[in-house]
């Protein structure tokens, strides 16, 4: 294990970390009883207090066990876009020591269908304008309980610094399946008393695998407190801190860092349900915002806001994220529109967040930063495994507090997909890297075959597989594609059958696909090629055409 970096940690933190015992849930409560009159969140002119939050919290997860008779360890779905019910619904959950598992809003019906059959899952918390994705489910999989959030119900247009997301003006459609949160906390039901444990398992977030199927992360209590303490230290998250929440809650960067790690603060949450820069801009104003934790393509847009110099923004403290690396040109403009130099890190779903973030006080651009408490990274090269040093490029594999327990009910995965170095257990992150003299880890490439765009990751098999279903597609290959702004995006290189030569369209390939899959899936750019490159087995050569 190097220990180069230890010299350039944050200023007065600590270069270790011990994770407290305590759960989640814990932390609201403590910052409940510390702060009760404190506003906890910001919500297009509604605001609600740590009190208030955690009175709901309770009734929430009252009516869960009492009246829908959701056990301990039963796995729960949150299907929502950013809304105070999202956060309610996730504590609520862990209050009765079920397990929550957030999924992407963008998710179709074949998504959800697999997400419910994989974690066996019987009740659902969502939001109204996702009611129809999962409706049909309840005809097809064991889901039998929906509880239907309308987020308009936590705004109020009146005081709100700007429009109001359409998404705020969905509501429950009268007669059909589920009851409607409102029905729900007027019950005002008290769950039984709370024993939960630091290794009661938390929730489970998914990501995409190697064989292209998502696979759900299992984390307990204990790995969640890794993270949510350690950006609490690392990004001198105080009390008296605001956040800018515009990340998506489903996502673990954008859960911890908006959301969990300011509430074990006792600090505000301003919540976007969806990215406007202009909303933005003058919630940072409003509220002072200090701390905004975001992927480049929301910075990009923020900065592009031609009347951002209208507004003062001083009061930001730390802007920074991952997912995509952030281009020079912007992160130049950042710093001379605001001298703040942008804090970039890297993590996965099977981390929690982060493993590695730059100092606040001594960041690189276009770096990944350098491993986070208690974190042993290494450098292994791929084949043989060996260790590697400084500049040599090779798969980076990590051990430490954060890091899951496993993939769920994928043992095979599980073995394939860890390592055990010098008696410590290490996860293949699968990503290629390299570190620097200082010890400072740099992106070189993805071993994998996925694509991230703006932050989400795509597995071309996936998208592949979706294309193929359209009757003009006679062969298909998904390669990624630099984007200005979205770091990556989606490419398919296309062979039409010869009765659809001429007459089929990139466009309506294009608008199809739309229908197909999830946005952040379906390709932006589509080339029609008359053949592809194969091995001698017929093998399409996707790296040839990536290159």
């Amino acid at each position: 294990m190097h220990t180069r970096h230890l010299e350039f940690f944050p200023a007065r933190v600590s270069k270790t970390l011990t994770i407290p015992e305590t759960t989640i849930y814990d932390n609201l409560v403590m910052t409940a009883k510390k702060y009760p009159e404190k506003i906890a969140i910001e919500y297009y002119g509604g605001s609600y207090t740590y009190e208030q939050v955690l009175k709901e919290v309770e009734h929430l997860a009252g009516y869960l066990e009492r009246t829908l008779k959701v056990k301990q360890e039963e796995n729960v779905l949150l299907l929502m876009q950013n809304s105070p019910q999202f956060l309610i619904g996730f504590y609520a959950i862990l209050r009765i020591r079920a397990v929550v598992v957030p999924i992407n809003p963008m998710s179709t019906t074949d998504d959800l269908a697999f997400f419910v059959k994989d974690c066996g899952i019987k009740t659902a918390l969502v939001g109204a304008e996702l009611y129809d994705k999962i409706a049909s489910l309840r005809e097809t999989q064991q889901l039998a309980q929906l509880l239907i959030a309308s987020y308009g119900d936590y705004a109020d247009a009146t005081k709100s610094i700007g429009t109001l997301p359409p998404e705020t003006k969905r509501s429950h459609k009268e007669g059909a399946f589920g009851v409607t949160w409102k029905e729900a906390m007027a019950k005002e039901e008290h769950p039984a008393h709370y024993e939960g444990k630091s290794g009661d398992v938390a929730v489970i977030p998914y990501t995409s695998g190697t064989t292209g199927l998502p696979k759900g992360c299992v984390h307990t209590n204990k790995t969640v407190q890794a993270n949510i303490v350690g950006a609490y230290h690392w990004m001198n998250v105080t009390a008296d801190a605001v956040s800018l929440t515009s990340l998506p809650l489903f996502h673990v960067t954008g859960l911890v860092h908006s959301a969990l790690s300011p509430i074990y603060a006792g600090s505000t949450i301003v919540l976007l349900t969806r990215w406007d820069r202009a909303y933005a801009a003058q919630a940072v104003e409003r509220y002072h915002c200090s701390h905004w934790i975001n992927i480049s393509t929301m910075l990009i847009d923020f900065l592009a806001n031609p009347k951002l110099s209208e507004v003062d923004i001083s009061s930001l403290q730390i802007v920074g994220g991952g997912g995509a690396p952030l281009p020079e040109a912007v992160g130049k403009q950042l710093f001379e529109r605001t001298g703040l130099h942008y804090v970039e890190g890297y993590g996965l779903s099977e981390t929690m967040s982060h493993t590695h973030f730059n100092p606040p006080d001594r960041p690189k651009l276009q770096c990944l930063g350098i491993p986070s408490f208690g974190m042993d990274a290494r450098i292994l090269s791929p084949g043989t495994d060996e260790e590697l040093d400084v500049g040599e490029e090779g798969e980076l594999v990590v051990n430490g507090p954060q890091v899951f327990t496993g993939y769920y009910h994928r043992e095979d995965e599980n073995a394939a997909s860890h390592i055990e170095i010098q008696g410590k257990r290490f996860f293949r992150t699968g990503d290629i890297v390299r570190m620097d003299e200082e010890g400072y880890f740099f992106m070189v490439d993805r071993l994998k075959r996925m694509i991230n765009a703006a932050g989400y990751k795509v597995w071309p098999t996936e998208v592949e597989t979706i294309l193929y279903k359209h009757p003009a597609v006679q062969q298909a290959c998904v390669v990624r594609f630099p984007d200005e702004k979205r770091g990556e995006t989606v490419k398919a290189l296309i062979i039409l059958h010869d009765e659809f030569k001429g007459k089929t369209t990139k466009s309506e390939l294009i608008d199809w696909s739309k229908q197909q899959m999830a946005a952040y899936k379906h390709p932006r750019i589509i080339e029609f090629r008359d053949k592809f490159p194969t091995t001698m087995s017929g093998k399409i050569l996707w790296r040839e055409l990536q290159e």
